[in-house]
Order: structure tokens, then C-alpha cells, then sequence
């Protein structure tokens, strides 16, 4: 399909371009035919051309009207504080205003500094004891003072009891002593004196020893035994229990050393195999040579 421009005037008539299947042209027509319709053609634009120089800028048009008042801005930022005018005079004195209602009680303030002493007000009456309070801790030991003067002599005291008031050594030998065994609950032999001082320490037959004065006595006893086994003091016949010596094996001698106090005067004194024990003992004879070893019983009266 061609496209052509609409009518153009010419001297004769308007010529029409019509454009149709056939292709031909009508002019002039001698007879109008009808006329057949037209499709409309639209024109497709082109591809936009560049863009022209700019041309020389115009003259400065006349001043405009002065527009309307445009919304007000933003408040600015607040400027520096304006130095501090100069102190005005004092007004009067207003009258006093009615009293506040009372605030509450404050903290209690620091202690102030101590005032002079004041005089010394009379004696009053003694108050009533109070409960005794509890001990201080001990306070350091204060400087050494100086050594005081000698004080007058004193009285001379009673004279004391001496370390040792009396003593007494009974012993037995064996043999011949001893020749029995000395079966439990029974009492060993000690059938000769040996040196002694005083009269308050003395025997009462071969295995029992008299106490005649309340006091102290040490007892030292010792007795050489074949059998493992113990012996014991016993005082008025009771066992004395403290005083319980023995051995495991028949090889040494028993030794027993204790303190006995009586409380009563002439107390019987005894050196016991104790009741309850299953052997019988045999004080050993020329025990470990070939002379008679001794037994050996020491009191002494110390108080």
C-alpha cells in the first residue's frame, strides 16, 4: 500500500487520491462514482530527530507581579544567653506572709565539739548495784615500774615436815624363802628386815606391814617370778588397784613403784598375786646364777 497526501486544489477540480486495490487513479471523474470506503491511514510518526543548537537567549521580560506570602519557617536555633544586666536597687520589704505548717524532723546533725567542763554539781544519793558486766579483755602488760625497797623482815614460820620422815626395807631371799608357790589371792613373803628409821613402819608377820600414822607413803617392790603374771598392794585387804604390775614372759623381774595415802592409823600393808588370776606364782630361786636373789619391799613416809 502507498501512502498519499489528502486533496490538493488544481484549476479544474479536487483531485482525490484514492487509494485501492486496483491501483488507479480517478481524474476527473465525468461521472462521480459512488464513492467506496476509505481506509483511514494513520500516519506513523518518524524517529525523533537530534536536538538543534540553542539559540541566542531573549530579552529580560518585565518584572512580575510580587507573589503571596509563603509559609513561615522554622524556628532557629536559640542564641547565645545576653550578658547579665547590672543588679536593679532592692524593692521594699513585703509584708510577712502567715507561718508555714511545721517540716518534718531533720537527720540529726555531727556532734558538736565538747563544751568546757561545767562545775561539779553535788553528790547525789548512791543508786542501787547494778549486775556485775562481763569481764574486759586483759589489757597489755604495762612497763616494769621500779624495784621497791626492801620490806622489813618477816616472823620466822613453823619449821616443815622434812622430805623424808622415815623409811623401812623388808626383804626375802631365795632360797630359803618362798618355797611355796604364792597361789592367787595370796600374799608374797618378805621375812627379813633390812635397814629401817623410826617406829611408825614396822611388820606384822612375814608378807604384812603395819602403818601406824596418817600421812603419804611411797611403796617400791620388787620379786623375781618364774611365771608370766602380775602383782598388786593392797591396803586393810582391799586391792589397790592403781598400783597393778605385770609381765607377759618369764624373763625379767616384776617392779612395781607407787604413792599410797592412808587414811586411817596402823593400815595393813601387803604385796598380792590378785585373786581371779590363773597361775600360781613360784618366786624364782638363784634366778640367773648361783647365789639366792632377794625380794625387795620399800616403804617410805613422806608426809
Amino acid at each position: 500500500m502507498r501512502k498519499e497526501k489528502g486533496r490538493k486544489k488544481s484549476s479544474c477540480c479536487y483531485k482525490e487520491v484514492i487509494c485501492c486495490p486496483t491501483g488507479r487513479k480517478l481524474c476527473p471523474p465525468q461521472k462521480r462514482p459512488e464513492p467506496k470506503p476509505a481506509r483511514i491511514i494513520r500516519t506513523i510518526p518518524g524517529p525523533t530527530g537530534p536536538t538543534g543548537p540553542t539559540g541566542p537567549a531573549g530579552t529580560t521580560g518585565a518584572t512580575g507581579p510580587i507573589g503571596p506570602t509563603g509559609p513561615a519557617g522554622a524556628t532557629g536555633a536559640t542564641g547565645p544567653a545576653g550578658a547579665t544586666g547590672a543588679t536593679g536597687p532592692a524593692g521594699a520589704t513585703g509584708a510577712t506572709g502567715p507561718a508555714g505548717t511545721t517540716g518534718a524532723t531533720g537527720p540529726i546533725g555531727p556532734a558538736g565539739a565538747t563544751g568546757p567542763a561545767g562545775a561539779t554539781g553535788a553528790t547525789g544519793p548512791a543508786g542501787a548495784t547494778g549486775a556485775t558486766g562481763a569481764t574486759g579483755p586483759a589489757g597489755t602488760t604495762g612497763a616494769t615500774g621500779p624495784i621497791g625497797p626492801t620490806g622489813a623482815t618477816g616472823a620466822t614460820g613453823a619449821t616443815g615436815p622434812t622430805g623424808v620422815i622415815e623409811f623401812a626395807d623388808f626383804f626375802a631371799l631365795m632360797p630359803p624363802d618362798n618355797t611355796a608357790t604364792v597361789a592367787p589371792g595370796t600374799d608374797v613373803d618378805f621375812p627379813q628386815d633390812g635397814p629401817t628409821s623410826g617406829t611408825s613402819i614396822v611388820r606384822v608377820d612375814d608378807s604384812s606391814f603395819n602403818l601406824a600414822e596418817i600421812g603419804f607413803y611411797q611403796v617400791l617392790f620388787q620379786v623375781s617370778v618364774t611365771e608370766a603374771g602380775q602383782l598388786i598392794l593392797t591396803l586393810d585387804g582391799a586391792d589397790l588397784d592403781y598400783t597393778v604390775v605385770g609381765r607377759a614372759t618369764g624373763t625379767s623381774q616384776i617392779v612395781g613403784l607407787a604413792i599410797v595415802e592412808t587414811t586411817a592409823i596402823n593400815s595393813v600393808l601387803t604385796v598380792r598375786n590378785p585373786a581371779g588370776n590363773a597361775a600360781a606364782l613360784t618366786i624364782t630361786p638363784v634366778a640367773g646364777g648361783t647365789r639366792p636373789v632377794s625380794a625387795h619391799l620399800v616403804i617410805t613416809r613422806l608426809l
